[in-house]
């Protein structure tokens, strides 16, 4: 099917992109509706009225009121959500005046917030926006101890606020040789690693059993954001792809009673047991990441197994220190899909388990009533390599008229 009408006016486009854009009232007609909150209608509608979803169903029993801009495509599909990745704070550019994830001046910098460095209109944004993805969780990446704050926000919006969803969503910790010194610096060892996150944990569980600081002074940034871990307010994220770092984040959990999240995780397939034993998420490197270092074991059917284990988890484009810069999970779930991951559940993998497992599950990664307006529209299969991503919809605002 072909779009009935121009997706936006060249004014409402400019100011939606800008965060400043009123919602439109727009229905949205597909031949197959993947609604992602039970089975795939055919010749389906989706109502969005103020930004958000009123109404989700099949054409002849859902109707349409008079006035509203209608889309039709051939697949229709909640915005994709990328559930790790680093854009807006690295740029496309790859030069130091565009690579915000990363402070290299301590190894420990919890009170490092992503917000801080987010640029909106970094060009990286808009390229996920035009592939339909529509939430991001982003924020600082590997190559130290503990990184920094990750937050949720949306690919569009004038300012880093306007954007966010969850300002402060989880505190991204590395494992492994990306977050090793040299030169004698610390940590120079796995070993030195966890323990010098089991002595920050500690000194700031410390801080809060001190009683009454109404006469003290405030415990110091970094100890707050780490009591907010400790609390289990705020998930720990470890970038953890051996199995042996795994466990290593597997004992911290323990140790603390944190709410852990593992990232990466290549070697997640050797421990499937232990991971569903402990509650633990997954948000799974890039299907196709390039599979050499700590991702040397890394393997295409690694989403199928840990489906299969019944292990949350999704899929994420990472972090790219250079080409291709960032990645696209559409084509990474697509991936998946080719190695024994059934079609929905790579689907899902990229809209309602990755909204669930960073936290913004009761607001977009489905089509249901009274959620956000987001929806990526196609000219086929999604996850078939000659199809386009022919229109993009963010809270009601159509963001993308462009066939990518």
């Amino acid at each position: 099917m072909k779009m009935l009408t121009k997706l936006a006016a060249a004014a409402a486009f400019a100011s939606g992109l800008a965060g400043a854009a009123m919602a439109q009232d727009i229905a949205v007609r597909g031949g197959q509706v993947y609604t992602m909150a039970g089975e795939a209608i055919v010749d389906g509608v989706v109502v969005i009225v103020d930004g958000k979803i009123t109404a989700v169903g099949p054409a002849a029993s859902t109707p349409i009121p008079d006035g509203l801009q209608l889309l039709e495509a051939e697949v229709v599909t909640p915005g994709l959500v990328d559930a790790r990745t680093v854009v807006g704070l690295a740029g496309y550019l790859n030069q130091p005046h565009d690579q915000d994830q990363l402070d290299e001046s301590k190894p420990i910098q919890p009170q490092l917030r992503a917000i801080d460095g987010y640029n909106p209109d970094e060009r990286l944004v808009e390229w996920l926006r035009g592939f339909g993805i529509t939430t991001i969780h982003t924020g600082h990446g590997p190559g130290a101890l503990v990184s920094g704050q990750t937050m949720v926000a949306k690919t569009v919006g004038g300012t880093a606020d306007e954007a966010a969803i969850v300002p402060g969503a989880m505190l991204a910790a590395n494992l492994g040789p990306w977050a090793l010194a040299d030169g004698g610096k610390s940590p120079g060892t796995r070993s030195k690693q966890i323990a010098m996150l089991r002595s920050a944990l500690l000194s700031a569980q410390s801080a809060g059993e001190e009683g009454d600081q109404s006469d003290k002074k405030p415990p110091s940034l970094d100890k707050q954001v780490l009591r907010s871990v400790l609390s289990g307010e705020m998930p720990l994220m470890v970038t953890a792809q051996r199995s042996q770092d795994i466990m290593s984040a597997l004992r911290l959990r323990k140790e603390f009673g944190i709410d852990l999240v593992i990232d990466g995780g290549a070697e997640s397939y050797l421990l499937t047991d232990e991971l569903r034993e402990a509650g633990v998420r997954v948000i799974l490197h890039p299907t196709m990441a390039r599979q050499y270092g700590d991702l040397q074991n890394a393997s295409f059917t690694t989403a199928s197994k840990l489906r299969e284990a019944g292990i949350p988890f999704a899929l994420q484009s990472g972090f790219e220190s250079y080409v291709p810069k960032t990645r696209v999970v559409l084509w990474e779930a697509a991936i998946a899909a080719a190695n024994g991951l059934a079609w929905e559940d790579a689907l899902a993998s990229v809209t309602i388990d990755a909204a669930k497992l960073i936290g913004v599950g009761d607001r977009v990664g489905s089509l249901e009533v009274g959620k956000d307006g987001d929806i990526a529209l196609f000219d086929g299969d999604p996850f078939e390599y000659t199809s386009h991503v022919t229109g993009v919809v963010i809270d009601g605002v159509v963001v993308s008229d462009q066939a990518m």
